[in-house]
């Protein structure tokens, strides 16, 4: 940071004019047996309209993990103490909360209310388009090569590696504990449903964290993730052009991920229309699974994956999220999620065993 930068910055904050006449570390004393810290304020003396000043420019470091790993994740912390520091009695006041920019200049956000996202338009159809009228009319062709093209696509950017191990630990820890996801997701089943039991849930729950202790020493999985591959996240437009939309819980993660994703909505359509995974809906889903694999060779995937489709058996069978379904399709729903965890490597080929109670 340069002296004229910080000024800049401290100009856009208190409206006057800015000289600064030093800067430096905050608190240079021994910190005793505590050697980790989240970050090293800087003291900054200034004058503003001649007055003398002081003010301390506090940021995050990105290593170390602890669920900062990534930009958002250090903005939310900063943003949220902003917002709270002047609310708590004999805590030091918060002047502003701001940002740096790719060349090093200091940028004010400290009057946000809400963060908004500009994005740009993109022709198409969402694809779960296509599995409706699929189950209305059978499939064809296209949507079979359809499946190839996304399962192709998940082998494109899961060629993608990353060797941050805390990542990896991360990513399963989030799936399991994570307010959208496993946890955050059981929470937000209403009491007394007639398709399962608190003391049902709970042991899902139970074995989830299991898994968790499974797989979180497979950091060498590490691989570039979409994060929430869904039908409604992908448009199509013109045979097998299409657009991802809304990645989400970060850019690394685990392979089985974006798979289950995907081919739980397959599994969950056949559900609908036939009780089981058949007809064209098992058609599209062998063609996406063993498309991936072909081109992957990632067989251990399969070792991995039941964590990945407890999660995702949970979203479709939520009856928040889907409130209309039948109970017959959540009762199996259930039974796949509890079969699958049972399994140390998934069946992809019959996956109609994991049906039954």
């Amino acid at each position: 940071m340069k002296p004229d930068d910080i000024a800049e910055y401290l100009k856009q904050v208190y409206q006057k004019d800015i000289v600064v006449t030093g800067t430096g570390k905050l608190g240079e004393t021994e910190e005793g047996l505590k050697e980790f810290g989240y970050g090293k304020p800087l003291l900054i003396r200034f004058l503003a309209d001649g007055e003398s000043k002081t003010a301390v420019l506090s940021s995050m470091r990105t290593e170390g993990g602890f669920g900062h790993d990534h930009f958002s994740d250090r903005a939310q912390i900063l943003i949220w103490q902003h917002a709270t520091f002047d609310r708590l009695p004999e805590h030091v006041r918060s002047i502003d909360c701001g940002y740096f920019t790719h060349d090093g200049r200091l940028k004010s956000a400290g009057d946000a209310e809400e963060y908004f996202l500009l994005m740009e338009e993109v022709e198409g159809v969402e694809y779960f388009l296509d599995l409706e009228r699929i189950r209305s009319n059978g499939a064809t062709e296209l949507d079979v090569d359809r499946a190839s093209a996304l399962s192709g696509y998940l082998a494109d950017i899961h060629a993608r590696k990353h060797d941050n191990q805390e990542l990896y630990v991360r990513r399963i820890r989030d799936l399991v504990g994570h307010g959208e996801c496993i946890m955050g997701l059981m929470d937000s089943y209403p009491d007394d449903l007639d398709f399962v039991t608190g003391n049902e849930l709970a042991e899902i729950e139970r074995s989830c964290v299991d898994w968790r202790w499974k797989l979180k020493s497979r950091t060498d999985r590490l691989c570039m993730v979409h994060g929430d591959f869904h039908p409604w996240n992908v448009m199509f437009r013109e045979g097998l052009d299409f657009t991802v939309l809304d990645r989400s819980r970060g850019e690394w993660g685990e392979a089985a991920d974006d798979l289950s994703s995907m081919a739980t909505n397959y599994i969950f359509y056949s559900l609908q229309e036939h009780g089981r995974l058949d007809h064209d809906f098992k058609k599209i889903y062998d063609r996406f699974m063993e498309n991936y694999l072909e081109k992957t060779g990632d067989w251990d995937v399969l070792k991995v994956i039941p964590l990945f489709y407890a999660f995702r058996g949970l979203v479709v069978a939520s009856p928040v999220w889907y409130p209309n379904l039948d109970r017959e399709v959540r009762v199996k729903l259930f039974n796949f999620i509890r079969n699958a965890l049972m399994d140390d490597e998934f069946d992809y080929k019959n996956v109609n065993s994991y049906f039954s109670g």
